[in-house]
């Protein structure tokens, strides 16, 4: 199973870079486990309303909004861990 990666973020978004270079450290342990894709909400508004996301960035797990604002590298391998536990059963 794979766990999928959204990361919502704006080009004018202080704190995305952030967020998006924890992403890919995870994505540097993990691999192929892992699929991440970004979203600029300036482009895809449609994707994070359908989130009800008000702040970027924010981070959902397989369709599931997990976090807003920029997770630290350890909580972020935490949830992707618990996700990867809770496809497995």
């Amino acid at each position: 199973m794979v766990v999928k990666i959204e990361v919502f973020t704006s080009p004018t978004c202080p704190y995305c870079p952030m967020a998006l270079e924890v992403v890919e450290e995870a994505k540097k342990e993990f691999g192929d486990a892992i699929e991440v894709e970004q979203i600029d909400v300036m482009v895809d508004s449609e994707r994070a309303i359908e989130y009800g996301l008000m702040a970027v960035p924010a981070i959902a797990m397989n369709g599931v909004l997990k976090f807003i604002g920029a997770p630290s590298k350890e909580e972020l391998i935490e949830a992707i861990k618990e996700e990867l536990e809770e496809s497995s059963f």
